[in-house]
C-alpha cells in the first residue's frame, strides 16, 4: 500500500470518527426524546384498554403525552391546597410506615427533592480530599453534619461518577473539603465530573 492511499485512509477515518463525535450526542438526545414522547403517549391508549377496545384509527399521536403533562400539572397545582396536600401528606406517611414499600417510596421521595424544590442537596459543589493528601475530587455536600452516624465535625459527601449515574458517599472531616469559587454553579461541576473532564469549566468572571 502505497504513502498516498495510507493517507487518504488515515484522512477517512478521522473524517469518520469526526463525524460520530459531532452526530453522536445529537442523536442519542433525539432517541431519548422521541423515546420518552411515546412512552409516556402510549400510557393513555394502554388504559384506554384496559376498559375497552380502542380503534387504532382514533388514537392521534401525541394527545396522550399531552393529556398526562396536562394531568401532572394538574396534581402539582391540586398538592399546593389544604385538602389535597393533606391527603397526600397522610398517603406518604403510610407508605412510609409500610415494610418494603417504604424503602422504594422514601428513597425515589429524596432522590426528586434533591434535584428540586427548597430541598435541593446538589447545590454545593466542592472538592473533598479522601484518597491522599493532595489528591482532590469533586462533589457535593448532601448534609452539613454527620452527627447521626457518631462523627462530629463530619460532613457528608456525595462524588459522582465519570460517564455513569453512580457514585460514592464520603463522612469526611470539614477540613478536608473545599467549596468551589461561587462563580462555578453546581450543575457545571456536575457535567464537568460526569464527563471525566472533557467538558469546559466556564469562568463567569
Amino acid at each position: 500500500m502505497n504513502q498516498s492511499l495510507k493517507s487518504v485512509l488515515k484522512k477517512a477515518f478521522q473524517y469518520l470518527f469526526q463525524g460520530i463525535v459531532v452526530i453522536a450526542p445529537i442523536a442519542i438526545t433525539i432517541y431519548f426524546v422521541f423515546w420518552l414522547f411515546f412512552t409516556i403517549d402510549s400510557l393513555l391508549p394502554n388504559l384506554y384498554s384496559k376498559f375497552g377496545t380502542v380503534p387504532e384509527e382514533t388514537h392521534i399521536p401525541g394527545v396522550g403525552f399531552l393529556v398526562i403533562v396536562i394531568l401532572l400539572m394538574l396534581i402539582g397545582r391540586a398538592s399546593s391546597t389544604f385538602v389535597f396536600g393533606h391527603m397526600l401528606d397522610f398517603l406518604g406517611s403510610l407508605l412510609e410506615k409500610t415494610p418494603g414499600i417504604k424503602l422504594i417510596y422514601s428513597s425515589v421521595k429524596d432522590f426528586l427533592k434533591a434535584f428540586s424544590g427548597s430541598q435541593k442537596k446538589f447545590d454545593k459543589p466542592v472538592m473533598v480530599n479522601v484518597d491522599s493528601e493532595n489528591v482532590w475530587r469533586i462533589g457535593f455536600v448532601t448534609q452539613t453534619d454527620a452527627n447521626n452516624f457518631g462523627f462530629a465535625n463530619h460532613v457528608v459527601v456525595y462524588v459522582p461518577f465519570s460517564y455513569a449515574i453512580s457514585g460514592v458517599t464520603y463522612l469526611v472531616p470539614k477540613e478536608k473539603i473545599k467549596f468551589l469559587a461561587e462563580e462555578i454553579h453546581s450543575t457545571d461541576a456536575m457535567k464537568f465530573v460526569i464527563s471525566g473532564g472533557v467538558t469546559e469549566m466556564e469562568n463567569k468572571n
